[in-house]
């Protein structure tokens, strides 16, 4: 039986896409670039302890004292370990993953809830994105927009994307029928009834759903600092590859701070919004 030719098959589409799209794949290398200089500015403008200080703030606000000692100290320990450049850089990128991600998830979420026939057609491409091995999203964000930042980002946006459309989802589906009727009765609109109704009530399982986006973006920042992204996941894979295990720990504790800072921040500000519900 003779071979699929798939290999000649995806390179000929490569190929054809990289001929007739290249303008559109320069304006989103453009834009991504912009927005990760925008974050990594702004995290940079300040002085580390005034960021520090801004940051227990904001972590009081969300979580009152414990997760505001944590944060405090985690990014002192950053800063006094001598990667605070690196972690705004690795932040500047995690942020603008999830940002991509939930403005193109959430849509398409709330798409799949009203359409079954988008449903069939999307599930199984997140079933393949979440099966595909993070490598190899690699070798086409190279391919179309070369090494920097923009392939890790766009990386890290295929691997992280699925949590979001599936848990919005899943959180407009589990909205009660009854709701829903009580609200179609009053004589609302579709878009009424998703915005005032459906999201609201969603909110919970759609916040779990950023959550775990953000996290899933994180945990990309090694892997993309392979193709030459900047941030914490440079000095992780250069430790490696130089057998500075050392350094190689100081490097993943920052990472490790820094998922926790985020993962506690998404929580809590879940769990805020619903006690002022």
């Amino acid at each position: 039986m003779p071979k699929i030719p798939l290999a000649e098959w995806i390179e000929s589409l490569v190929s054809w896409m990289e001929d007739y799209l290249s303008g559109f794949f320069d304006a989103i290398a453009t834009v991504i670039e912009g927005i990760v200089n925008a974050f990594s500015d702004l995290f940079m403008l300040p002085h580390p302890l005034i960021f520090i200080v801004i940051l227990g703030i904001l972590a009081f606000l969300a979580g009152r004292l414990p997760l505001t000692l944590f944060t405090v100290i985690g990014f002192l320990i950053i800063d006094n370990l001598g990667y605070w450049a690196q972690t705004m850089d690795t932040l500047s990128l995690v942020l603008t993953s999830a940002l991509i991600s939930v403005l193109l998830g959430v849509p398409i979420g709330i798409w799949c809830a009203y359409s079954k026939t988008a449903s069939r057609i999307i599930i199984p491409l997140l079933d393949f994105m979440q099966t595909m091995p993070a490598f190899v999203y690699l070798l086409p964000a190279v391919t179309f927009f070369s090494l920097g930042v923009v392939p890790g980002v766009i990386a890290s946006v295929i691997f992280a994307i699925p949590p979001t459309i599936r848990l919005t989802q899943l959180g407009i589906k589990q909205v009660s029928g009854e709701l829903t009727e009580a609200a179609d009765a009053f004589g609302s609109t579709s878009a009424q009834k998703l915005i005032k109704v459906q999201l609201p009530l969603a909110m919970p399982t759609l916040m779990a759903g950023i959550n775990q986006t953000i996290m899933l973006s994180l945990s990309m920042v090694v892997i993309a600092s392979m193709i030459g992204a900047q941030g914490i996941g440079a000095e992780v894979y250069r430790a490696v590859t130089q057998l500075q295990i050392g350094k190689g720990f100081e490097a993943g504790l920052a990472v490790v701070i820094l998922a926790i800072v985020l993962d506690r921040f998404t929580q809590n500000i879940f769990k805020s919004k619903k006690r002022g519900a």
